[in-house]
């Protein structure tokens, strides 16, 4: 399997994804850890793929996403964007609302 299907079968198996480097435990820079923590503080239910774990991915997926920097945040498949969208979706509420609505879906 390509890079690129890979990537699409992460996105289709998971709702939310969230591309960064390290993990959310221990994340490798301070705009992935922004984002992890934003979810997390959104109530969303993610799925974390280490970027520096998988050098294969780290450099398909800026050209599969037309988003040159990590991390990358996908709902159900879409790119949302990176740290500090994430980060003003939190504040403004949607962040919440838009897990809250994924994980309606799958329930």
């Amino acid at each position: 399997m390509d890079v690129n299907e890979r990537i699409k079968a992460v996105l289709a198996e998971h709702a939310i994804v969230l591309f960064m480097k390290g993990t959310p435990q221990f994340p490798m820079c301070g705009f992935s850890s922004r984002a992890a923590q934003a979810l997390t503080e959104a109530g969303a239910a993610f799925h974390d793929v280490n970027v520096l774990a998988d050098p294969e991915i780290r450099s398909a997926l800026p050209h599969y996403a037309n988003w040159p920097t990590f991390p990358q945040l996908f709902i159900q498949g879409e790119l949302i964007g990176g740290c500090d969208i994430i980060e003003d979706l939190k504040v403004s509420g949607e962040l919440a609302r838009m897990a809250a609505d994924v994980a309606g879906a799958d329930s």
